[in-house]
């Protein structure tokens, strides 16, 4: 086995399988592990998803939010140990891999379309 090799294979143990698919302008809720203390709980971020990056163990999504009338954007890890669940609330109608242009926007403005996937309802 070279070295390539092995970083695989110890990449695909660190690997989640339990993921849902996560696309651009996706609303996802992240729940994060957070240590106060001793205590160990989780917190949910929930926003739209804006950048994705990488492939396999390196993905990252960037999720971007409005708190408080200023914009908060958080970069996670996917496979993570600190990343509790990720789980899709909605997903958006985007034609762009990057969504920076959100930054600028303020208000209803940054609304994402509802993707309407036929499959999933039931007539």
């Amino acid at each position: 086995m070279n070295a390539q090799e092995i970083i695989r294979s110890i990449e695909t143990e660190q690997m989640k399988s339990d993921l849902p698919e996560i696309r651009i302008g996706d609303q996802v809720r992240v729940g994060v592990r957070i240590q106060e203390g001793g205590k160990e709980r989780v917190q949910a971020f929930e926003g739209t998803v804006i950048a994705a990056r990488n492939s396999r163990s390196n993905r990252t999504i960037t999720v971007r939010k409005i708190f408080q009338g200023v914009g908060v954007e958080r970069v996670f890890l996917i496979h993570s140990p600190r990343i509790e669940s990720i789980k899709v609330l909605r997903r958006g109608k985007v034609r762009r891999a990057k969504l920076f242009y959100l930054r600028d926007r303020v208000g209803k403005a940054t609304r994402i379309k509802a993707k309407v996937d036929y499959k999933e309802q039931s007539l």
